[in-house]
C-alpha cells in the first residue's frame, strides 16, 4: 500500500478543511495512521478511501476542543477608530501552506488563485458543507464525494 504518493493531495485537501498547515499535516499522518490500521485491498480503490478517511479525521478536529483558535474567533469586531493594540502571535492567523508540501498538478492551478482568502472564506462554512465543497467543486471529485458524505452522516453533529 503505497500511502505516501497521496500526501500532497490529501494535505491540500486537509488544509482547506482546517485553515492550518500544522494541523493539515497532523490529520493527513493520522489519515495514515487509520489507513494502515484498518486496510483492506477488498474495499475498493485507495484513493477515494484515503479521502474518506480524511474527511472523517477533519470533522473529528473541527469537533475536538483543542482545535486551535484562529484571529476571527478570538473575539467581538472593534469600534471604528481605536486602538488596535499588540498584534496576535503567528499560531492565531490563517497561514498559507509551504508550496513545497503541495502536490506539483494542485501548485500550478494554486499559484494564480486567492488560495488564502478562499481558505478563509471557507472556514465560515459548516464543516460538512466545506467538505461537500472542496471535494465536489474544487477537486472536481464526485467519486470521493458519495465516499465523504457517508462518512459525514455516521457522525453526530
Amino acid at each position: 500500500m503505497d500511502l505516501e504518493r497521496h500526501r500532497g493531495e490529501l494535505t491540500g485537501y486537509c488544509y482547506r478543511m482546517l485553515a492550518s498547515g500544522f494541523e493539515a499535516e497532523d490529520a493527513v499522518q493520522e489519515t495514515f495512521v487509520r489507513a494502515w490500521r484498518t486496510y483492506d485491498p477488498a474495499r475498493g480503490p485507495l484513493r477515494p478511501w484515503l479521502f474518506h478517511l480524511a474527511t472523517t479525521v477533519c470533522l473529528d478536529m473541527l469537533r475536538g476542543p483543542q482545535r486551535r483558535a484562529r484571529a476571527m474567533d478570538l473575539g467581538p469586531a472593534a469600534v471604528p477608530g481605536a486602538e488596535l493594540g499588540e498584534p496576535l502571535p503567528p499560531d492565531r492567523w490563517v497561514l498559507p501552506i509551504p508550496d513545497s508540501r503541495l502536490d506539483p498538478a494542485e501548485l500550478a492551478v494554486t499559484r494564480d488563485t486567492v488560495r488564502l482568502a478562499f481558505v478563509a472564506a471557507l472556514q465560515h462554512l459548516p464543516p460538512r458543507q466545506r467538505a461537500v465543497l472542496i471535494l465536489r467543486d474544487v477537486l472536481k471529485w464526485s467519486a470521493a464525494l458519495g465516499t465523504a458524505l457517508r462518512a459525514a452522516s455516521r457522525r453526530p453533529r
